[in-house]
């Protein structure tokens, strides 16, 4: 099958455009019960999934589950409050690229100093709010990465011809994100063992 590759980027472009990063004041300020939070999520982010309307956000199992190992905090009478809603949304982004150990982790020094107002001087939300605005800012400069990319991938073969020139420079771009990716989750495997290991020592001090 051949590829429009002008198709395909402009594709790529429009699917970075409807990343919906969820503002802290689009949260409900109510507590909100299971079937709603999956909800709420699902409508949401159904956007970033590969497949919107068929791939699941989160599912009622998973919420379960991060609660059960401490990734977020129990339920308060079986209702989650937008803090929950905060480190779901940071979860759901997480999940597919590190494990569950390494989410908590990660999420370990928000739980303990962040949560329910203990620090008076930073939020959850505060926090969760400037990473977001980070994150949208950024929408440029990933898709100049991706262009960069491309016209790399493009010019590795450039005197192939035919149907050898489409396969090669859709294999070359595949293998160019694909080492972007694995470099990238690998400096944040090494920065999770390095806050591990901070964990771990200021355990065995106490």
């Amino acid at each position: 099958m051949t590829i429009d590759h002008n198709d395909l980027i402009n594709s790529i472009m429009s699917s970075l455009d409807r990343i919906d990063y969820i503002k802290a004041d689009e949260l409900p300020n109510i507590g909100l019960y299971m079937d709603q939070v999956t909800s709420f999520l699902e409508e949401r982010l159904k956007n970033s999934t590969r497949n919107p309307g068929e791939d699941k956000v989160l599912t009622k199992t998973m919420i379960n589950n991060y609660a059960k190992n401490k990734l977020i905090p129990p339920p308060d009478k079986k209702k989650y409050d937008k803090e929950h809603m905060y480190l779901l949304i940071v979860i759901y982004y997480f999940k597919n690229i590190l494990s569950i150990n390494d989410i908590d982790t990660i999420l370990k020094p928000v739980r303990e100093k962040y949560l329910r107002g203990e620090n008076i001087e930073y939020t959850l939300e505060d926090i969760y709010e400037g990473i977001r605005k980070t994150a949208e800012l950024q929408t440029d400069t990933i898709k100049k990465d991706l262009m960069e990319k491309y016209d790399i991938a493009g010019s590795i073969f450039k005197d192939a011809e035919g149907e050898d020139r489409e396969v090669l420079t859709n294999l070359s771009f595949i293998i160019l994100l694909g080492l972007d990716v694995y470099i990238k989750k690998l400096l944040i495997e090494k920065l999770v063992d390095c806050l591990d290991e901070t964990y771990d020592n200021r355990d065995k001090s106490k």
